[in-house]
């Protein structure tokens, strides 16, 4: 569990998830959240992906997989 304030972004009020978090549920910039009030907040990362015309869901996968195994490599090339 964390605490989190509410704070403003544009017109709106946002909030910041902890990396942690982020990395546990398996979340990266841009995703897609699905958010849901049932007596209290439920966020669940939107699954229902549009692919591109020619990109099937399995190519998808692997690549998400080569992502993972290899994340430290990815970073460590963000400033060459």
């Amino acid at each position: 569990m964390a605490i989190r304030k509410l704070t403003i972004v544009g017109n709106s009020l946002g909030i910041t998830l902890p990396i942690e978090m982020v990395n546990t549920a398996n979340l990266a910039f841009e995703d897609e959240l699905e958010v849901e009030f049932k007596g209290e907040i439920i966020l669940r990362k939107n699954k229902n992906v549009k692919l591109l015309q020619g990109v099937d869901a399995e190519f998808m996968e692997v690549v998400s997989e080569v992502i993972k195994a290899h994340d430290e490599a990815f970073k460590g090339l963000v400033d060459r």
